[in-house]
């Protein structure tokens, strides 16, 4: 990770961050864990998100935790996992609510790549994880790169939806200029919520409001 190998767009839009000494290290941490630990997602996975996405295209932002720390789970992209993966409990309840909300049945595949080509920004919080340890690259510095994604699209764009599910993902999205953006919070997907996750409409109120503002909306399937 001594170069960083990230779409051109996001290297411009976060380059005072790659000179800061949490940079180093968070970036010493995390290459010696992949030399030494099974971490996930695959190495060249961990910007993916942002590749797959650039920054003047992003539509959506869709906040998650940290990656799935199971085998072939992790894809570099929140709440999703490789094609032939069974679903998450969250995903799968974030797929009951599309279906509830605009009556589409999503794709039976997890692999959410399909929605990040589109403009959202899959942007987990914590970038990497050990396997089988959760939060396990929590606070080594993760959060603060993540915190600056955020403020680096709230200064510089704005009719994005910011959509923060659970405590964890509407603390991180305080920043964000409500007058300028919406921002859709409920509960998170997980199993332990979901009774409060349901109904909250979010991909129908965020396509509505791209559309108002003359921007293309998301197909969900």
């Amino acid at each position: 990770m001594s170069e960083i190998k990230i779409d051109p767009t996001w290297k411009k839009a976060l380059a005072s961050q790659f000179n800061q000494p949490y940079w180093e290290t968070l970036t010493t941490r995390i290459r010696e864990d992949y030399k030494t630990k099974t971490v996930y997602p695959p190495a060249p996975n961990i910007f993916r998100a942002f590749d797959l996405c650039p920054f003047d295209k992003v539509k959506v932002v869709i906040v998650g935790q940290d990656p799935y720390h199971g085998i072939r789970q992790a894809n570099g992209l929140s709440f999703s996992v490789n094609d032939g993966i069974p679903l998450p409990p969250s995903l799968k309840n974030i797929y009951q609510e599309i279906q509830n909300d605009i009556g589409i049945t999503p794709s039976p595949s997890g692999d959410l790549t399909r929605w990040a080509t589109q403009g959202v920004l899959m942007l987990n919080s914590v970038l990497t994880v050990l396997a089988a340890q959760p939060a396990s690259h929590a606070k080594v510095g993760w959060e603060q790169f993540t915190d600056a994604v955020i403020q680096s699209l709230h200064a510089e764009r704005k009719n994005i939806v910011y959509i923060l599910w659970g405590k964890y993902a509407q603390t991180k999205g305080l920043v964000i200029n409500q007058e300028q953006n919406l921002v859709l919070t409920s509960a998170h997907p997980s199993p332990y919520s979901v009774t409060n996750f349901y109904g909250n409409h979010h991909f129908s109120r965020c396509n509505t409001y791209l559309e108002e503002n003359g921007i293309t909306p998301i197909d969900w399937q």
